[in-house]
């Protein structure tokens, strides 16, 4: 049986151009701190992998610092020691995460519990403004904002533009997690006018174990989270991942130029999905509606079926799908996404999510859609 795919967002397919560039940078001897030929050679990678990342962000290829993925480049941005584009060093006292954060956010960095504050969010999963600006006003000290461009589960975009006017009308400094987003929507560090961002090379077809930190300007530092030698310009120690690097790279080149043709495939494809849901299950219905969501992602209620036995169905009938993020699968407790959202425990337990990406075409949909009601014709004969 051939597999079907529908979970880009917990991983997506290493791409062709990524996979060749790994394979590449593996026959390379030198490592990129050493000053010979060897190294050099090495370093030449890294810089260029740096460039293309910073150029499909708009980014200064100086203001990238490369790391293991997303949740290091949580830990390190999220740390009172940050220091904003406006250069003051007195330091942050408080960390406020929207309650829809992926986990390594909502951990808090090296913020201390007591310093993290969650903001709420509305029915759609969109940042609730008017409790942002009143957190912003109300606690003591400067505050660090963390906020997602668009939500690993239900694929809602958050209201940037909004929450950045926020935190410069009250001297808060704000921090992007655009691992989502990236490949996915533009992403432009100027325009989203915020402090920092990062991002993560398997969302977009690169390797797993590769992310980044991308800051607005040279002035935006923070205290190194991982200490030793002088790699990353003193930002991140240790010997460069340069397999790792040269594939997110190489990803980074690939995605850059389709953006939009993609975005548009994609929602067409989403969209069908989603009306044959609707149609095959009444009581079905689309998550994040009516706010903006990526055009890949679909997160679904089905009341009266279990997204875990769902899962386990699909699976059985070669498609991969999931219940929600794939760092809290096994998990009994109910997704914090959809808690944070309004939904019972039992909605939030019969949630599917389907993520499409770069490898999904109209016949992995269709499959998806004959599985999930043989599914359904399943549980009806069974309650009859």
């Amino acid at each position: 049986m051939t597999r079907v795919y529908l979970d880009h967002n917990a991983t997506t397919p290493l791409r062709r151009e990524a996979r060749a560039a790994m394979v590449a940078a593996m026959d390379l001897t030198g490592n990129a701190s050493a000053v010979h030929r060897d190294g050099r050679a090495a370093r030449r990678l890294v810089e260029e992998a740096r460039a293309s990342l910073a150029s499909l962000v708009g980014a200064d290829p100086r203001c990238v610092t490369f790391t293991s993925g997303g949740s290091e480049a949580a830990a390190t941005l999220l740390t009172p020691g940050f220091v904003a584009r406006d250069g003051a060093t007195t330091g942050f006292s408080r960390l406020i995460v929207s309650a829809v954060e992926h986990s390594c956010v909502l951990a808090g960095g090296r913020f201390s519990a007591d310093a993290v504050t969650t903001c709420p969010v509305d029915s759609s999963g969109r940042v609730d403004l008017a409790a942002l600006g009143a957190l912003l006003a109300g606690g003591e000290g400067r505050a660090l904002v963390s906020v997602m461009a668009a939500n690993n589960e239900t694929g809602v975009i958050q209201p940037l533009a909004e929450v950045a006017a926020l935190c410069r009308a009250h001297g808060a400094a704000l921090v992007v997690d655009a691992v989502q987003a990236l490949g996915k929507m533009p992403v432009d560090i100027a325009a989203l006018d915020c402090d920092a961002l990062f991002v993560s090379a398997h969302k977009i077809g690169g390797p797993q174990g590769v992310g980044a930190i991308v800051t607005a300007a040279e002035a935006v530092t923070f205290p190194p989270l991982v200490r030793g030698g002088g790699q990353e310009g003193r930002r991140r120690a240790g010997t460069e991942n340069l397999p790792g690097i040269a594939g997110f790279g190489a990803a980074t080149a690939a995605v850059a130029p389709g953006i939009a043709a993609e975005v548009q495939r994609i929602a067409a494809l989403r969209d069908w999905l989603e009306g044959e849901i609707v149609t095959i299950s009444k009581a079905s219905r689309v998550v994040g509606l009516p706010a903006a969501r990526l055009a890949n992602t679909s997160l679904t209620v089905h009341p009266g079926i279990e997204g875990e036995t769902a899962v386990i169905a699909l699976d059985l009938s070669g498609v991969a799908v999931s219940t929600g993020s794939a760092c809290a699968s096994g998990k009994i407790a109910p997704s914090h996404v959809l808690a944070a959202m309004g939904l019972d425990p039992g909605e939030a337990r019969s949630a599917l999510r389907v993520s499409l990406g770069w490898t999904t075409v109209r016949e992995d949909v269709e499959r998806f859609v004959t599985a999930f009601a043989a599914h359904v014709r399943m549980i009806a004969a069974r309650a009859a």
